[in-house]
């Protein structure tokens, strides 16, 4: 568990950026042992590489995607109801994982 600041999450590749990496792997990771690794890479890679990570003292962490997910897709076919429900759960787990990672409760 890391010491978190508000405050210093807000330049947080400067400061928390191999938090960052961990929470992002570790969902990663739980992601691909639930569901087809092709889509779930397909997602990391195309999707969630383009997101923001954020902190506020209301909503806690939260994870802010890029506009039209499905659109970025370029290496898999996904239907698009299963991409919304995968992406949905992943981005509960990555919110989940810094959380954790930062032992800031929901």
């Amino acid at each position: 568990m890391t010491d978190f600041d508000p405050e210093q999450f807000e330049d947080k590749y400067a400061n928390y950026f191999p938090q960052l990496q961990k929470a992002y792997q570790q969902a990663f990771e739980l992601m691909n042992d639930r569901y087809d690794s092709e889509l779930v890479h397909a997602i990391d890679q195309q999707v969630l590489n383009e997101s923001e990570p954020f902190y506020d003292d209301d909503r806690g962490f939260y994870v802010e995607l890029p506009e039209n997910p499905a659109d970025r897709l370029t290496a898999v076919i996904a239907d698009e109801e299963k991409l919304s429900v995968i992406l949905e759960e992943y981005t509960d787990r990555l919110e989940a994982e810094l959380h954790d990672i930062f032992g800031v409760e929901r």
